[in-house]
């Protein structure tokens, strides 16, 4: 054998050493690592993670339904009387408060009127002998200037009458005489009928008047379009210039706090549904959740879809808007559950699992989740009250719930 093949042989010989020796290294690692897979996880000693001791909590139980938002109110607003639209002090989106002006019409025709009113006003309150510029609009009949001519002349006939009739009794002048003066007592009492149903009928003219007068002013006052409650515009229909008929619309105001939510509900559930039960509602893009209560449920179910109709009202910071879709819950009763942090349940191979602390050791439980609530959720199996469960199971199990 020749140096090289000797050179060789001790080549690999100290390679088969060096593999040998690396393997009992790696085996000897090995067997000291600590235990990885879940059983042996199961029952290692407890570190010192934050634990819940479980203990049954006072929980809402709720009804998810889906709704829309809309208006409080929404009001056409019209003009009561016709003319040409004099300016609009609105556009859209221009918030207005209760009784402030939002178009206006021109009031010279509606002025002239008034001014008509009152001149016919005038003039009744003359018939009747009442001052002109005074404020009275009613008098008694009798102290009115025709009466009381008519009463003067109706009197003395009668006492005419009266003395004749006395002289006739006596002898002293003939009865043709009597039966003249009895007739002219007829006359003037006639006379005096007829002046009492006319200052009558001229007091009842009176009244129409002043009427007159009313209406008149206030088709002047509606010449301005005011808006009937708080809110904003949704919609200018009008424009300076227009010559508009009684009813024609000029904007759309709506009310838009409160806002009211109308949701529908399954005949299935229909039967837990009641006024003032209490709301929570997600709207898409919204940091929290807004609060309200039912204010009105039909009192009866849809023929057509099977649905019960139900309204709440939500306080309106001025990020809600009408025509928004939302996902209500409607809290419909309170019961007792027990619950964990989300991040105390985890899932391996489809099955929910938490570790609770028994004898200084961390337990794997195998557990039924229900319905969550925020950052918790509701154990339906698998924990009982009075367990001590590790709040974070990252680590512990495959992931966190």
């Amino acid at each position: 054998m020749g140096v090289s093949a000797r050179n060789a042989v001790s080549w690999c010989g100290l390679a088969v050493v060096c593999a040998v020796a690396f393997n009992a290294a790696a085996y000897n690692s090995l067997a000291s690592a600590p235990p990885t897979n879940a059983l042996e996880n199961a029952t290692r000693p407890a570190e010192t993670s934050p634990t819940v001791t479980l203990a049954p909590k006072d929980v809402p139980r709720g009804v998810m339904v889906l709704g829309t938002l809309l208006a409080q109110d929404e009001a056409a607003l019209s003009v009561k009387v016709e003319g040409r639209l004099e300016a609009i002090h609105v556009d859209l989106g221009t918030s207005v408060a209760k009784g402030a002006p939002v178009a206006q019409v021109e009031r010279r025709d509606y002025e002239l009127k008034v001014k008509q009113a009152e001149a016919a006003l005038a003039q009744a309150r003359a018939r009747v002998g009442l001052p002109v510029n005074g404020n009275e609009t009613s008098l008694d009949p009798e102290d009115s200037t025709l009466v009381r001519e008519a009463r003067a002349v109706r009197d003395e006939a009668k006492r005419s009458r009266d003395r004749v009739a006395a002289l006739v009794k006596s002898g002293v002048v003939p009865p043709a005489e009597g039966e003249s003066t009895e007739s002219a007592f007829l006359v003037a009492q006639s006379k005096y009928d007829a002046a009492l149903q006319e200052v009558n009928n001229r007091l009842a003219l009176l009244r129409e008047a002043a009427v007159g007068v009313e209406i008149a002013k206030q088709q002047l006052a509606d010449t301005t379009v005011l808006a009937p409650f708080d809110g904003v515009i949704r919609e200018r229909r009008a424009s300076p210039g227009e010559y508009l008929q009684i009813g024609e619309q000029v904007a759309t105001l709506v009310r838009v706090n409160p806002l009211r939510l109308r949701v529908e509900i399954p005949e299935r559930q229909a039967w837990k549904i009641r006024v003032g039960q209490p709301v929570t509602v997600t709207v898409e893009g919204a940091e929290s959740p807004y609060t309200g209560s039912l204010t009105r449920v039909s009192p009866t179910i849809s023929e057509t879809n099977r649905m019960l109709v139900a309204e709440a009202e939500l306080a309106n910071d001025g990020r809600l808007r009408p025509g928004s879709f939302v996902r209500a819950e409607i809290v419909v009763e309170r019961t007792k559950a027990l619950l964990v942090p989300r991040t105390a349940v985890h899932v391996f191979a489809g099955v929910e699992k938490a570790y609770v602390i028994e004898n200084g050791k961390n337990v794997e439980k195998t557990v039924r989740t229900g319905q969550r609530f925020g950052e918790q959720v509701e154990i339906l199996s698998g924990l009982k009250s009075g367990d001590v469960v590790v709040r974070n199971a990252t680590g512990l199990g495959v992931s966190a719930q």
